[in-house]
C-alpha cells in the first residue's frame, strides 16, 4: 500500500508569500514546491529568460534571415509527437510571417522511425529544399545530417533532447542541452526552443531594417501552441516554462487561440474560456498525439496550421476518432500485459521490460507509463518493428535517469542496442528481436545498480489536510487558473472522512457525500463501482463542478484507504 506523506512547507516562505498578497492556502502550496520569493511566480512575458545565453541562437537567426532574403526553400523536419507537431506549427507559422518559403514533412513512425534519418533526407530531397530545419529532433542524427550535407542541403538543428557523444555536422545547432550552452533553462520543450529561435530571428530582422515599411509579426500569437507542446511533452514546469504555458493559456481563454486548438477543445467538449494546463495535457495533447501514434502526424500538424474553423473542426473530429481507437488499443494491451505478469511478481525486480508481438508500436509509450505508475518501476515496453527489430518505449521513476541507464547498457554491451535517445523520465530504443532476453538482463542489472529499495517504495505526496475554511469554491477556482504539471504538481490534500452516502454513476464511478467535522462535501471517485467502507482516509483534489450552468465544489478522490485499518 502506498505511503501517504505530506510535503515539507518552509514557514519563512509561507510568511513571505502571505505578506505579498497570496492566500494562506496558495502560500503553503507554493512554498511546498520550492517557491521562496513571489518573484518566482511572475508569469509575465517580461520575466521570460533572455535569449542571449542560448548557444548559436543568434547565428541561426542570421542564417535564417539570409535564407529569407535569398528566397531559399526551407523544409521543416518534424517529430511525430505533440511537442514535435506544435514545434513544426510554430516554425511554419512564424517563418511564413517573416516572409520565408517554408513547408514541412514529418516521418511516419511506422515507416521511418524517429529523427532525421538518411531515409528521411532522401524523402525530403524530393521537395528540392535548400535547408532542412529540424524541430524537436536532430541532435542525434549524425548519419542523416551527413547524408543531407552530401546531397547539398544545409541542416539547421533545433532540439532539446540530450546529445550523444558525437554531435551531427549541422550548419547550426540550437539546443539548451548541447555542450557549452549557458542558457539557464535546460527544460525547454522542442517547441520552446523553436519559439526562442523565432525571437532571435525577429531581433535580427529588426536590426536589418526589415520592419521599417511593415509591422513586426506578433510572436506572442504563437504562445497557445507553445503552451500545448510544453505541457504535452511533460517537461519540467520551471518558472520559464510556466511563463510560456500561462501566457498561452491566457490567449486560449481570451478566444485568441488558433483554430486547431479551439477545434480540439470543442471535440473534447471543453470550454476554451476556462482552459487549464490539465486540459492541454490530458485532453488536447492526447488527441493530437493520436495522429502520430496510429496514423500520420501530418494530420495533427495540418489541424494546427488550419486558419479557418470549418477545416480545423473537420480534422479535429478525425483526431478525436483516432484517440478513441487509441484508448481501445491501450486497454487491450494493458490487459495483455497484466495477464502476462500474473505468474511474475514485479516487486522481485528493479525494472520491468515486456514484449508482445501483437502490441501496437504507437501505444507502447502509454502502456509503459501506465505500468510504471502501477508498479513504480522503470518500464520499457517493446513492439515488433521491421527486419527482425523491435522498438521500445520506456518510462522511469525519479530515482533512475532512463537515458543515462540505456547509455550505460550500451557502453557495456556495444552491439546490443541499435539506437536510443530520450530524457530522464522517457526514452526510446530499438534492438534485434533475438536480443530481447539479453537486454532484459542487462537493463535489470543496471537498474539494480542505480536504484535502491527506498526508490521503489511507492509514496503519494500531498499538501496535507486542508483547513475546512479553505475547502470552498473560491479556493478551487484559484487553483484552477494556476499552471500545474511536471515538477510543479497540482495540489492534492489528505484527510479522514465519513462516507454518508454513495451511489454508482455512469456504471463505473462512485458519487459520494462525505463529512468531516460536521461539514458535508460532495465528491466523486472515478473508475470504481464497489462500495467504500464507512470511514476513509482520502487523498483528494478540489474541483469546480459545473451542472446546469451552476458551479459547485466537488472533491475528486485520487486514492483512499480504510481509515479503521
Amino acid at each position: 500500500m502506498p505511503k501517504i506523506t505530506p510535503r515539507s512547507v518552509p514557514s519563512s516562505a509561507v510568511e513571505h508569500l502571505i505578506n505579498n498578497g497570496y492566500s494562506s492556502a496558495l502560500a503553503k502550496i507554493f512554498a511546498a514546491r520550492g517557491i521562496t520569493d513571489s518573484k518566482q511566480l511572475d508569469t509575465s512575458l517580461a520575466a521570460l529568460l533572455p535569449l542571449d545565453n542560448m548557444k548559436n541562437v543568434h547565428q541561426m537567426a542570421s542564417l535564417l534571415a539570409d535564407a529569407i532574403a535569398a528566397r531559399k526553400k526551407i523544409l521543416v523536419i518534424a517529430d511525430y509527437d505533440a511537442d514535435g507537431a506544435t514545434a513544426c506549427a510554430v516554425a511554419v507559422r512564424g517563418l511564413r510571417a517573416f516572409g520565408a518559403q517554408v513547408d514541412f514533412i514529418v516521418p511516419n513512425r511506422f515507416e521511418y522511425g524517429y529523427g532525421l534519418t538518411p531515409e528521411i533526407v532522401h524523402l525530403a530531397a524530393q521537395c528540392k529544399p535548400d535547408i532542412l530545419l529540424t524541430v524537436d529532433n536532430g541532435i542525434a542524427s549524425v548519419e542523416g545530417v551527413a547524408e543531407a550535407n552530401r546531397l547539398g542541403m544545409q541542416v539547421f538543428v533545433t532540439d532539446h533532447h540530450l546529445p550523444g557523444d558525437t554531435l551531427p555536422d549541422a550548419a547550426c545547432i540550437v539546443n539548451p542541452n548541447q555542450p557549452g550552452c549557458m542558457f539557464p533553462d535546460r527544460h525547454l520543450a522542442g517547441v520552446g526552443v523553436m519559439f526562442y529561435v523565432l525571437l532571435a530571428l525577429r531581433a535580427e530582422l529588426r536590426e536589418r531594417g526589415a520592419f521599417i515599411d511593415q509591422s513586426e509579426p506578433k510572436l506572442a500569437n504563437l504562445l497557445d501552441l507553445v503552451a500545448l507542446g510544453t505541457v504535452a511533452d511533460v517537461v519540467k514546469l520551471d518558472q520559464n516554462n510556466r511563463i510560456l504555458v500561462q501566457q498561452g493559456l491566457q490567449r486560449i481563454r481570451a478566444g485568441r487561440a488558433c483554430a486547431g486548438i479551439n477545434a480540439l477543445l470543442q471535440v473534447a467538449k471543453k470550454n476554451p474560456a476556462t482552459a487549464s494546463s490539465q486540459d492541454l495535457g490530458f485532453t488536447v495533447g492526447p488527441r493530437l498525439n493520436a495522429a502520430g501514434r496510429l496514423d500520420d502526424m501530418s494530420l495533427g500538424i495540418n489541424c494546427l496550421l488550419a486558419d479557418d474553423a470549418a477545416t480545423a473542426i473537420q480534422i479535429a473530429a478525425k483526431l478525436d476518432t483516432l484517440n478513441r481507437e487509441r484508448r481501445g488499443i491501450e486497454t487491450e494491451m494493458q490487459d495483455s500485459a497484466l495477464a502476462s505478469l500474473e505468474t511474475i511478481d514485479p516487486s522481485d525486480n528493479f525494472s520491468l521490460v515486456l514484449f508482445d508481438e501483437t502490441w501496437h508500436q504507437g501505444v507502447i509509450g502509454i502502456l509503459a507509463s501506465r505500468l510504471k505508475d502501477k508498479f513504480h518501476r522503470p518500464v520499457i515496453a517493446f513492439a515488433r518493428s521491421n527486419d527482425g527489430e523491435i522498438k521500445g518505449s520506456g518510462r522511469s521513476i525519479a530515482g533512475l535517469h532512463l537515458r543515462d541507464a540505456l547509455d550505460l547498457v550500451s557502453k557495456r554491451h556495444p552491439a546490443l542496442i541499435k539506437k536510443f535517445g530520450g530524457h530522464a523520465a522517457a526514452a526510446g530504443l530499438s534492438l534485434a528481436e533475438a536480443d530481447f532476453i539479453n537486454f532484459v538482463a542487462a537493463f535489470e542489472r543496471v537498474s539494480g545498480e542505480l536504484l535502491n529499495e527506498s526508490d521503489l517504495a511507492q509514496r503519494i505526496e500531498t499538501d496535507g489536510a486542508l483547513e475546512h475554511t479553505e475547502m470552498n469554491l473560491d479556493v478551487a477556482r484559484s487553483l484552477d487558473i494556476q499552471v500545474w504539471g511536471q515538477g510543479f504538481p497540482a495540489p492534492q490534500f489528505s484527510d479522514n472522512f465519513a462516507v454518508q452516502s454513495q451511489r454508482v454513476v455512469g456504471e463505473k464511478h462512485l458519487k459520494l457525500r462525505l463529512s468531516s467535522q460536521g461539514k458535508i462535501i460532495e465528491a466523486i471517485l472515478f473508475g470504481r463501482n464497489e462500495p467504500l467502507p464507512e470511514q476513509i482516509h482520502a487523498v483528494y483534489s478540489l474541483s469546480v463542478n459545473e451542472y446546469n450552468g451552476k458551479q459547485s465544489l466537488q472533491l475528486v478522490i485520487r486514492h483512499w484507504q480504510d481509515a479503521k485499518k
